[in-house]
Protein backbone atom coordinates (compact mmCIF):
# COMPACT_ATOMS: atom_id res chain seq x y z
CA UNK A 1 0.00 0.00 0.00
CA UNK A 2 2.79 2.41 0.91
CA UNK A 3 4.51 1.90 -2.43
CA UNK A 4 1.24 2.43 -4.28
CA UNK A 5 0.79 5.83 -2.64
CA UNK A 6 4.42 6.76 -3.35
CA UNK A 7 4.04 5.82 -7.02
CA UNK A 8 0.64 7.50 -7.43
CA UNK A 9 0.30 10.56 -9.66
CA UNK A 10 -2.58 12.97 -10.21
CA UNK A 11 -4.37 12.02 -13.40
CA UNK A 12 -5.78 15.39 -14.48
CA UNK A 13 -6.29 19.02 -13.56
CA UNK A 14 -3.71 21.51 -12.39
CA UNK A 15 -1.79 18.81 -10.51
CA UNK A 16 -1.67 16.31 -13.41
CA UNK A 17 1.45 14.17 -13.17
CA UNK A 18 2.38 15.44 -9.71
CA UNK A 19 3.24 13.03 -6.91
CA UNK A 20 1.66 13.05 -3.46
CA UNK A 21 3.38 14.96 -0.68
CA UNK A 22 4.74 13.13 2.35
CA UNK A 23 1.87 14.52 4.45
CA UNK A 24 -0.69 13.22 1.92
CA UNK A 25 0.91 9.76 1.86
CA UNK A 26 0.92 9.69 5.66
CA UNK A 27 -2.73 10.78 5.80
CA UNK A 28 -3.82 8.13 3.30
CA UNK A 29 -1.97 5.42 5.25
CA UNK A 30 -3.67 6.48 8.48
CA UNK A 31 -7.06 6.52 6.73
CA UNK A 32 -6.43 3.07 5.24
CA UNK A 33 -5.37 1.65 8.61
CA UNK A 34 -8.34 3.26 10.36
CA UNK A 35 -10.91 2.12 7.79
CA UNK A 36 -9.56 -1.36 7.24
CA UNK A 37 -8.50 -2.42 10.72
CA UNK A 38 -10.21 -0.64 13.59
CA UNK A 39 -13.73 -0.87 12.15
CA UNK A 40 -13.41 -4.58 11.37
CA UNK A 41 -11.90 -5.43 14.76
CA UNK A 42 -14.64 -3.50 16.59
CA UNK A 43 -17.38 -5.18 14.52
CA UNK A 44 -15.82 -8.60 15.17
CA UNK A 45 -15.86 -7.81 18.89
CA UNK A 46 -19.50 -6.67 18.92
CA UNK A 47 -20.61 -9.64 16.82
CA UNK A 48 -18.97 -12.07 19.24
CA UNK A 49 -20.39 -10.29 22.29
CA UNK A 50 -23.90 -10.05 20.87
CA UNK A 51 -23.97 -13.70 19.79
CA UNK A 52 -22.71 -14.81 23.22
CA UNK A 53 -25.22 -12.54 24.96
CA UNK A 54 -27.88 -14.45 23.00
CA UNK A 55 -26.01 -17.74 23.07
CA UNK A 56 -28.96 -20.03 23.75
CA UNK A 57 -30.50 -19.10 20.40
CA UNK A 58 -27.68 -18.05 18.12
CA UNK A 59 -24.63 -20.14 19.03
CA UNK A 60 -26.35 -23.46 18.16
CA UNK A 61 -27.70 -22.01 14.91
CA UNK A 62 -24.29 -20.77 13.84
CA UNK A 63 -22.62 -24.05 14.79
CA UNK A 64 -25.19 -26.00 12.77
CA UNK A 65 -24.59 -23.71 9.81
CA UNK A 66 -20.87 -24.40 10.03
CA UNK A 67 -21.51 -28.16 10.07
CA UNK A 68 -23.75 -27.85 7.01
CA UNK A 69 -21.20 -25.73 5.14
CA UNK A 70 -18.42 -28.19 6.00
CA UNK A 71 -20.49 -31.07 4.62
CA UNK A 72 -21.07 -29.18 1.38
CA UNK A 73 -17.68 -27.53 0.90
CA UNK A 74 -15.22 -29.45 3.09
CA UNK A 75 -13.29 -28.20 6.10
CA UNK A 76 -11.50 -25.39 4.28
CA UNK A 77 -12.61 -21.82 4.88
CA UNK A 78 -12.60 -20.17 1.46
CA UNK A 79 -14.70 -17.85 -0.67
CA UNK A 80 -17.15 -20.60 -1.60
CA UNK A 81 -17.77 -21.74 1.96
CA UNK A 82 -17.95 -18.16 3.30
CA UNK A 83 -20.61 -17.26 0.71
CA UNK A 84 -22.90 -19.96 2.17
CA UNK A 85 -22.78 -18.60 5.74
CA UNK A 86 -25.98 -16.56 5.56
CA UNK A 87 -26.87 -16.90 9.25
CA UNK A 88 -23.42 -15.62 10.19
CA UNK A 89 -23.74 -12.78 7.69
CA UNK A 90 -27.01 -11.68 9.29
CA UNK A 91 -25.46 -11.85 12.77
CA UNK A 92 -22.63 -9.56 11.67
CA UNK A 93 -25.01 -7.16 9.94
CA UNK A 94 -27.23 -6.97 13.01
CA UNK A 95 -24.19 -6.21 15.18
CA UNK A 96 -23.35 -3.43 12.74
CA UNK A 97 -26.89 -2.12 12.93
CA UNK A 98 -26.76 -1.86 16.72
CA UNK A 99 -23.10 -0.84 16.89
CA UNK A 100 -22.01 1.09 13.79
CA UNK A 101 -18.31 1.94 14.24
CA UNK A 102 -18.72 5.66 13.46
CA UNK A 103 -20.97 8.07 15.35
CA UNK A 104 -21.72 10.14 12.26
CA UNK A 105 -21.12 10.31 8.53
CA UNK A 106 -20.45 13.65 6.85
CA UNK A 107 -21.08 14.77 3.26
CA UNK A 108 -20.25 18.07 1.54
CA UNK A 109 -23.16 19.40 -0.51
CA UNK A 110 -22.07 19.95 -4.12
CA UNK A 111 -25.52 20.79 -5.50
CA UNK A 112 -28.49 22.21 -3.54
CA UNK A 113 -31.34 19.75 -3.03
CA UNK A 114 -34.72 19.48 -1.34
CA UNK A 115 -35.60 17.13 1.51
CA UNK A 116 -39.05 16.21 2.86
CA UNK A 117 -39.20 14.66 6.33
CA UNK A 118 -41.47 11.83 7.43
CA UNK A 119 -43.66 14.52 9.05
CA UNK A 120 -44.06 16.31 5.71
CA UNK A 121 -41.77 19.27 6.37
CA UNK A 122 -39.64 20.38 3.41
CA UNK A 123 -36.16 21.90 3.51
CA UNK A 124 -33.63 23.10 0.96
CA UNK A 125 -30.05 22.10 1.70
CA UNK A 126 -27.78 24.80 0.18
CA UNK A 127 -24.61 24.13 -1.75
CA UNK A 128 -21.50 24.29 0.44
CA UNK A 129 -23.19 23.04 3.59
CA UNK A 130 -22.08 19.87 5.34
CA UNK A 131 -24.74 17.25 6.02
CA UNK A 132 -24.33 14.79 8.89
CA UNK A 133 -26.24 11.60 9.55
CA UNK A 134 -26.02 9.35 12.60
CA UNK A 135 -25.97 5.63 11.75
CA UNK A 136 -26.80 4.82 15.38
CA UNK A 137 -29.98 6.90 15.25
CA UNK A 138 -30.84 5.78 11.72
CA UNK A 139 -30.59 2.11 12.69
CA UNK A 140 -33.04 2.53 15.56
CA UNK A 141 -35.98 3.99 13.66
CA UNK A 142 -39.10 2.23 14.91
CA UNK A 143 -40.95 2.80 11.63
CA UNK A 144 -38.29 0.67 9.90
CA UNK A 145 -36.99 -1.86 12.44
CA UNK A 146 -39.25 -3.96 14.65
CA UNK A 147 -38.22 -3.72 18.31
CA UNK A 148 -35.05 -1.86 17.21
CA UNK A 149 -33.09 -2.29 20.46
CA UNK A 150 -33.29 -6.09 20.27
CA UNK A 151 -30.50 -8.15 18.71
CA UNK A 152 -32.47 -9.94 16.00
CA UNK A 153 -30.42 -11.06 12.97
CA UNK A 154 -33.53 -12.63 11.42
CA UNK A 155 -34.74 -9.11 10.58
CA UNK A 156 -32.44 -9.36 7.53
CA UNK A 157 -33.62 -12.84 6.49
CA UNK A 158 -35.67 -13.42 3.30
CA UNK A 159 -39.29 -12.53 3.91
CA UNK A 160 -38.52 -9.79 6.43
CA UNK A 161 -35.60 -7.75 5.10
CA UNK A 162 -36.54 -4.79 7.27
CA UNK A 163 -33.63 -2.69 6.00
CA UNK A 164 -35.34 -2.50 2.61
CA UNK A 165 -38.48 -0.82 3.91
CA UNK A 166 -37.07 2.63 3.17
CA UNK A 167 -34.05 3.91 1.21
CA UNK A 168 -30.78 4.10 3.14
CA UNK A 169 -32.23 2.44 6.24
CA UNK A 170 -28.96 0.57 6.83
CA UNK A 171 -25.83 2.72 6.58
CA UNK A 172 -23.27 0.62 8.41
CA UNK A 173 -20.91 1.16 5.46
CA UNK A 174 -22.27 4.52 4.37
CA UNK A 175 -24.44 4.62 1.27
CA UNK A 176 -24.75 5.92 -2.26
CA UNK A 177 -21.78 6.61 -4.49
CA UNK A 178 -19.53 7.19 -1.47
CA UNK A 179 -20.39 3.94 0.28
CA UNK A 180 -17.40 2.03 1.65
CA UNK A 181 -15.70 0.11 -1.16
CA UNK A 182 -14.37 -2.35 1.41
CA UNK A 183 -17.80 -3.64 2.50
CA UNK A 184 -17.55 -7.03 0.79
CA UNK A 185 -14.01 -7.56 2.03
CA UNK A 186 -15.00 -6.57 5.58
CA UNK A 187 -17.77 -9.17 5.69
CA UNK A 188 -15.40 -11.84 4.33
CA UNK A 189 -12.77 -10.88 6.89
CA UNK A 190 -15.15 -11.00 9.86
CA UNK A 191 -16.89 -14.16 8.64
CA UNK A 192 -13.49 -15.87 8.34
CA UNK A 193 -12.62 -14.98 11.93
CA UNK A 194 -16.03 -16.00 13.29
CA UNK A 195 -16.08 -19.25 11.30
CA UNK A 196 -12.70 -20.22 12.78
CA UNK A 197 -13.93 -19.44 16.30
CA UNK A 198 -17.14 -21.43 15.83
CA UNK A 199 -15.22 -24.44 14.50
CA UNK A 200 -12.51 -24.49 17.15
CA UNK A 201 -13.88 -23.05 20.40
CA UNK A 202 -16.83 -23.04 22.73
CA UNK A 203 -17.25 -19.62 24.32
CA UNK A 204 -19.22 -18.01 27.11
CA UNK A 205 -19.71 -14.35 28.06
CA UNK A 206 -18.80 -13.65 31.69
CA UNK A 207 -21.01 -10.99 33.23
CA UNK A 208 -23.22 -8.51 31.45
CA UNK A 209 -22.91 -7.12 27.96
CA UNK A 210 -20.53 -4.13 28.26
CA UNK A 211 -21.71 -0.57 27.79
CA UNK A 212 -20.99 1.33 24.59
CA UNK A 213 -18.10 3.79 24.61
CA UNK A 214 -19.48 6.73 22.64
CA UNK A 215 -16.45 8.85 23.56
CA UNK A 216 -14.13 6.72 21.42
CA UNK A 217 -13.39 7.55 17.78
CA UNK A 218 -14.48 4.04 16.80
CA UNK A 219 -17.42 3.02 18.99
CA UNK A 220 -16.41 -0.10 20.88
CA UNK A 221 -17.20 -1.67 24.26
CA UNK A 222 -16.55 0.45 27.35
CA UNK A 223 -14.21 -1.02 29.92
CA UNK A 224 -13.23 -4.66 30.16
CA UNK A 225 -15.31 -7.58 28.95
CA UNK A 226 -14.50 -11.18 29.79
CA UNK A 227 -15.09 -14.34 27.77
CA UNK A 228 -14.45 -17.89 28.90
CA UNK A 229 -13.42 -20.22 26.08
CA UNK A 230 -12.61 -23.89 25.64
CA UNK A 231 -10.82 -25.32 22.65
CA UNK A 232 -12.59 -28.08 20.73
CA UNK A 233 -13.07 -29.25 17.18
CA UNK A 234 -16.46 -29.03 15.52
CA UNK A 235 -15.91 -32.41 13.88
CA UNK A 236 -15.23 -34.18 17.17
Amino acid sequence: MLQSFIDARYRSGELAGQALTDDQVCGLLIAGLFAGQHTSSITSTWTTLRVLDNKAEWWPRLVEEQKKVMQECGDEINYESLSKMTELYNCIKEALRLHPPLIMLLRYVQVPFNVTTAEGKSYTIPKGHIVATSPTYNHRREEVFTNPLKYDPDRFAPGREEDRKAPFSFVGFGCGRHGCMGETFAFLQIKTLMAYILRNFDMELIGELPEVDYEAMVVGPKGDCQIRFKRRKLTE
